[in-house]
């Protein structure tokens, strides 16, 4: 997917329709000269809903079309009849879009599941035709309620990339190559920092034909959680991930020094993040020899990591088999 056509963040202005009025008619048929009231009620104004749909992968389906109007309700007839429901209008959007009110940052609503439903805005409800005003004292009631209004304002719409695992990282460390060599993804790849702009999915197939779903996240800088680097929108995309994979590369001067300043940004940003597997990765391992890996490992003993080399394939597949048994846990 083009960056371009990556967006992950939109303001739409949603309303929904009015409710239909409820009707005051008064039956009046032959040597029926009397026959009271028989107003039915108004349809309610039509609903604007979200639909979670799968094949959709971004938001920029909303980014040239902000505004969404759905029907007003029918007007209730004669002999009690009901008018229509206002048109509802449904917006479908990816899993893992997040719904937030633009004034409080309140979450109002999120989608995850294939074909889910949430009613963003509701149609005003219709009003009640004058059959329901009739009392033992007043038989003919002539008026009959107005419809409710329906209701109308901005929302913000995030997407929050749902995959298996999420890779995590400096800038340049090698997450968009290890995503390309372990799927059929192609995501760019250049020897500068930021190459990676929006989030990249591969799907990694393990033995016996497993699959699972790789994200590669744009990298993260010290002061990430405070929104360097627009840290703010790639920290996001993590908080929906099973697994965290964690790339530090062979030639950093600190290894534990480096995985404890990612830990410290998504801490940071969201302490649940922690709660989640996690698993080390040393790559670039390639300009490594036994030596070397002995000393590292031993600098590294408390955390469970694992050497690979994604430009010779150096423990690539023992890489998928340890991430299928911590997906499995």
């Amino acid at each position: 997917m083009a960056e371009e056509n990556f967006v992950d963040y939109v303001k739409i202005f949603c309303a929904s329709g009015n409710g239909g009025a409820g009707s005051a008619h008064l039956r009046r048929e032959k040597y029926i000269p009397k026959g009271g009231p028989d107003g039915g009620d108004g349809g309610r104004g039509g609903h604007v809903i979200l639909r979670g749909n799968a094949q959709m992968w971004t938001l920029i389906h909303l980014k040239y079309q902000r505004h969404f109007k759905a029907g007003k309700g029918a007007p209730g007839g004669k002999q009690q009849s009901t008018g229509a429901d206002g048109e509802d209008v449904v917006i479908d959007v990816p899993l893992g879009t997040v719904v937030r009110d633009p004034e409080t940052g309140e979450i109002l609503c999120e989608l995850t599941g294939n074909g889910e439903k949430k009613v963003l805005m509701e149609g005003g409800r219709g009003g009640q035709g004058n059959v329901h005003f009739k009392t033992s004292t007043h038989q003919t009631p002539r008026y009959a309620q107005p419809g409710e209004p329906g209701v109308q304002g901005w929302r913000i719409l995030e997407l929050k990339i749902l995959a298996d695992v999420g890779l995590v990282g400096y800038p340049s460390v090698g997450k968009s190559t290890l995503l390309s060599v372990v799927s059929a993804a192609k995501p760019k790849i250049a020897a500068y920092p930021f190459t990676t702009l929006t989030p990249n999915l591969g799907i990694v197939t393990c033995r016996g034909n497993y699959s699972f779903v790789m994200a590669d996240i744009p990298g993260i800088i010290e002061g990430a959680h405070k929104g360097k680097g627009l840290g703010l929108r790639f920290l996001r995309h993590i908080e929906r991930n099973s697994m965290l994979l964690f790339m530090v590369p062979a030639d950093s001067n600190d290894h534990r020094k480096e995985y404890a300043m990612l830990l410290n940004e998504l801490e940071k940003y969201s302490p649940q993040l922690l709660d989640k597997e996690r698993l080390l990765v040393i790559c670039k391992s390639d300009m490594l020899d036994e030596e070397l890996m002995k000393e590292i490992s031993s600098e590294m003993k408390d955390f469970p990591h694992i050497f690979i080399s994604s430009v010779t394939g150096y423990n690539i597949q023992l890489l998928k088999d340890k991430i299928w048994e911590i997906l499995n846990r």
